[in-house]
């Protein structure tokens, strides 16, 4: 009776996509009245059954989920003309164009979206089109417009090529209501120690004025009220926050095209307050300033993991940290708390900056402080990038003189360093952004949604019914008893979500037909049941 079963169910999955599929439901999932019986496989434990072999239940799955993992039909990614000789000519481009690889996403321009606007003129022989990166601050966007201007023009009609170069809107990555001075900013990069005297302040203010020389629109957020440095290192020409009547915000003041905000610019100097009364300033100066569009907003975080840090973690969608060190075993274990934190609140840590590790004098190389503490705290926390800053009194000086070292001295070593962790961070918050952007989508061919979470290699597919029905929130869960309040038959078995946003690094918001907004954990959703291709059947088992 098995091997018929199995004989049959094979037969359909072939009939419908050549390799098959099946559903992989829980034992923990509410239970239908059995019906008939289908594949279904457990995926509790993985490990034991790396060969996907199969189990079988009574369960209630409607025919037309058996074909998701079904081979999909390919297509070009390029648009198509609207006539024979066009649509060959735009063929012709986006092939030539698909060479040019982005070493930051691994895939060719073209499967990115960066090519728009393609406009041919065919009389003349001319091809224009706008490349449109993720940031205005793209460290390759000079190789781009090189290599596109190449690729096209070796193709033997085209006679001239005319390539613009834009970059995409500032908006956040980020689905619940933000407060409107956060809704335009693209990524909110937290520069920390959780330690004082480092030089993190010097490492945002640098690193803000660098992603400024690269083209970005960027902003400088000193959330130290204790103790604000952001008016000692700038020299603005206003000194003091205004105040928009009409909307009652906060117009941030400037300095060499940077938006500055510090608790020094409000009159106050120094705060000498509690800390509930901190997290409140600190809401109202971040949340409330007309920050406008911003590629980058650097938040010069205060020393600590406490309820400040924990407040700007979670009013502030931070895209990414950097992490500034010194080489004394003292600072590693201080660094290491913040370290943690980030990763608790789902922040990745992109990059360690190790400050005053050495200085040079009688032609030999000298370390004051000893060694180890950046390299230590990459290799213990797998952070992928380290940057080492010398002692030199310049820095030093620019940081009370009101001009960064990257402006006062835009060739020194400091310069090139801070060059190098501008680019980092450019990079790897574009990384961050296109993983989160993509982490979890709906797929309307295969009726399923589709999940990568952001550093992992595995994608797997997931039924919609069987998501909705996993939603741990108070409207589906009973939060004394922990009784499942939302039963299987409540949801269709062909429901399909209606929209999927990201939600930070940690979440997506799932918005169904019947208006209910599902916040859904990439944690979560690793646990749920999954759809897994069916392994072929040997002569033996048919």
């Amino acid at each position: 009776m098995m091997s018929q079963t199995v004989h049959h169910l094979h037969s359909y999955l072939r009939s419908r996509a050549g390799a098959g599929a099946c559903l992989v439901l829980s034992p923990s999932s509410p239970r239908p009245p059995p019906r008939r019986l289908v594949c279904i496989a457990t995926v509790s434990d993985r490990s034991s059954n790396p060969n996907n072999v199969l189990m079988w239940r009574g369960r209630v799955v409607s025919h037309n989920r058996l074909s998701v993992a079904a081979a999909k039909a390919s297509s070009s990614s390029a648009p198509q003309g609207s006539s024979m000789g066009g649509e060959t000519l735009e063929k012709d481009v986006y092939k030539a164009l698909s060479q040019i690889i982005d070493p930051d996403f691994g895939t060719d321009i073209v499967s990115c979206g960066f090519v728009k606007d393609l406009v041919i003129d065919q009389a003349l022989g001319e091809v224009s089109f706008r490349l449109e990166l993720t940031t205005p601050a793209c460290p390759v966007k000079d190789m781009f417009e090189k290599q596109a201007n190449e690729v096209v023009a070796v193709l033997p009609w085209v006679k001239k090529v005319n390539v613009t170069m834009s970059a995409q809107p500032a908006k956040p990555i980020f689905a619940g209501q933000l407060p409107p001075g956060l809704s335009r900013i693209s990524s909110i990069v937290a520069v920390s120690s959780c330690k004082g005297g480092v030089g993190k302040s010097t490492v945002a203010v640098n690193l803000a004025y660098t992603l400024a020389g690269m083209g970005a629109r960027v902003g400088i957020f000193d959330a130290d009220v204790y103790g604000p440095s952001l008016p000692t290192m700038v020299n603005p020409e206003s000194r003091i926050l205004e105040m928009d009547p009409e909307k009652k915000s906060i117009i941030p003041t400037e300095y060499l095209g940077v938006k500055l905000v510090s608790f020094g610019f409000a009159g106050q100097g120094r705060a000498i307050m509690r800390g509930p009364m901190v997290s409140g300033v600190i809401n109202q100066l971040l949340t409330t300033t007309e920050w406008g569009e911003l590629d980058y907003l650097v938040i010069d975080m205060p020393p600590g993991t406490g309820d400040i840090q924990l407040t700007l973690c979670q009013i502030a969608p931070l895209t990414a940290a950097v992490i500034v060190t010194t080489p004394q075993k003292l600072a590693f274990i201080d660094v290491a708390k913040g370290v943690r934190m980030f990763s608790k609140l789902k922040v990745p840590c992109v990059a360690v900056v190790e400050n005053m590790c050495h200085f040079d004098a009688d032609g030999k190389r000298y370390y004051p402080f000893g060694k180890g503490s950046g390299s230590q705290v990459v290799q213990q926390f797998g952070i992928p990038h380290l940057f080492d800053l010398p002692i030199r009194p310049t820095l030093s000086a620019s940081g009370d003189s009101g001009v960064p070292e990257v402006v006062s001295d835009p060739l020194s070593e400091v310069a090139r360093t801070f060059q190098d962790l501008g680019v980092c961070v450019v990079q790897q918050c574009a990384k961050i952004r296109q993983q989160v952007s993509t982490a979890v989508t709906y797929d309307k061919y295969l009726k399923a949604i589709r999940v990568k979470v952001p550093n992992s290699d595995e994608e797997f597919l997931l039924h919609p019914a069987t998501v909705r029905r996993n939603d741990r929130s108070a409207q589906s869960v009973d939060e004394w008893t922990g009784e499942q309040k939302i039963q299987f038959g409540d949801v269709a078995e062909d429901i399909e979500p209606e929209e999927i946003r990201p939600m930070g690094n940690y979440a997506v918001s799932i918005t169904w037909p019947d208006g209910f907004s599902q916040i859904a954990p990439y944690d979560q959703l690793e646990t749920i049941e999954r759809l897994v291709e069916v392994p072929p059947l040997s002569a033996v088992e048919v």
